[in-house]
């Protein structure tokens, strides 16, 4: 079977290297979350190349080490140098989410203390900077017991269920990112499953908005905007009762905070705008001691997503005005502050300010060195730092760079 020659599209890679595994359409335009009818268009050259976020996962779904086995580059690229590596714990948590067991254990895990764990993992989520290994080490545990407990007998059943859809909310962070694209699938599903399963609207909510952001991550924005609007709808009944716990009102303020993210990624300034204004409306009557634990919704990490909007908008001069307005050490959890620090470094990238992108991405590493780890978008500048350095800085840019895991 003949390879592509050098001259060969993208589109003509693709389809080479997906029937060179033996994979069909259907499985391989779902294991990155596109139609076999996307896919074949995208072989056949009928629409335009995908962008590099989605040549990464098909490049990790065709289990290819070298994304120039894509794109024809004549420098070769590790896959690894743009998508983060396969941390150390990931088997682990794989192994327990791909554990079935067809009868129940002979002792289920007690459901109160069940969630007292819960919390406490959430906890350390939020709290610690290598946040990835701390999961990993909590997570197969926290699996296994929800699952066993969601699969036994009695009164505490739906209580088990959302335990379990909130351990799979919180599996959905640690795979995030990860080239396991499939397990970003399989816990979205789960989590939503679950909570429907519970028959429990808030649940329900805090499971589609692991699932919009799945859906957002891989171009499917109209789907997302769909369940997130379908999930403020099922929680709206609710949510002018006095008795409707706070959180209630974060969880709908953080899907509005989504949907706003997918209109800017889609480039719709007024929609984006529109859905932040709204988020940042419930954030203000929740006042400035709340924080939603899951999502972080609260008043800062609202106007941190303003950032994040200029970024998408490419409009990097709106996008830093907005970081100059709010004091990013009042992000409680240490991710979204590093996440939120690498979003200021696009902004100064998108002005050609490198000196300035350097400086930010080195503080989002001193904040949480396994968020910048493993964030695309931070590994791609400095990637591009690590070929033109700003002056004077060529040492710090390869420092960084080694610290993140990124080939300089």
């Amino acid at each position: 079977m003949y390879g592509p020659d050098d001259s060969s599209p993208v589109g003509r890679r693709i389809k080479w290297q997906r029937e060179r595994v033996g994979m069909s359409r259907p499985v391989l335009g779902g294991l990155v979350g596109r139609s076999a009818e996307w896919l074949k268009a995208v072989e056949n050259g009928r629409i335009q190349t995908p962008r590099l976020p989605m040549l990464l996962r098909l490049a990790r779904a065709l289990e290819l080490e070298d994304l120039a086995e894509l794109t024809g580059n004549d420098h070769a690229v590790p896959v690894s140098v743009f998508a983060g590596e396969r941390h150390s714990t990931l088997n682990d948590v794989q192994a327990a989410l791909t554990y079935f067991r067809l009868s129940p254990p002979d002792r289920a895990a007690n459901v109160d203390h069940l969630a007292e764990r819960l919390r406490q993992a959430w906890q350390v989520r939020h709290t610690s900077p290598d946040h990835r290994t701390q999961l990993g080490s909590l997570l197969p545990g926290l699996i296994k017991d929800a699952q066993g407990a969601a699969r036994s007998t009695g009164d505490e059943r739906r209580a088990a269920r959302r335990a379990l859809a909130g351990v799979y909310q919180l599996a959905d962070f640690y795979v995030a990112y990860q080239p396991a694209p499939e397990l970003v699938w399989m816990v979205a599903d789960r989590a939503l499953n679950e909570a429907y399963e519970a028959d429990d609207p808030y649940t329900i909510a805090c499971s589609a908005w692991a699932m919009v952001q799945a859906l957002r991550d891989s171009g499917r924005w109209g789907e997302a905007i769909a369940l997130a609007r379908n999930a403020i709808e099922v929680l709206s009944p609710y949510l002018d009762r006095a008795e409707t716990s706070d959180h209630w009102r974060g969880i709908a303020g953080a899907l509005e905070a989504e949907i706003a993210y997918v209109h800017a990624r889609r480039g719709r300034y007024g929609e984006a705008w529109e859905h932040w204004e709204r988020a940042d409306q419930t954030a203000r009557q929740l006042g400035p001691k709340y924080r939603h634990v899951q999502t972080s919704f609260s008043m800062p990490v609202v106007a941190a997503h303003a950032t994040t909007l200029g970024v998408e908008l490419r409009r990097p001069t709106e996008a830093l005005r907005a970081s100059e307005r709010f004091d990013a050490d009042s992000i409680a959890s240490l991710p979204r502050r590093s996440r939120h620090f690498i979003d200021v470094a696009r902004a100064h990238f998108q002005r050609d300010e490198s000196t300035a992108a350097l400086t930010l991405l080195d503080k989002s590493e001193r904040t949480a060195p396994e968020t910048i780890r493993y964030n695309g978008y931070a590994r791609e500048m400095l990637r591009a730092l690590a070929e033109r350095p700003p002056s004077g800085m060529r040492e710090d840019v390869r420092g960084l760079c080694q610290r993140v895991g990124v080939a300089s």
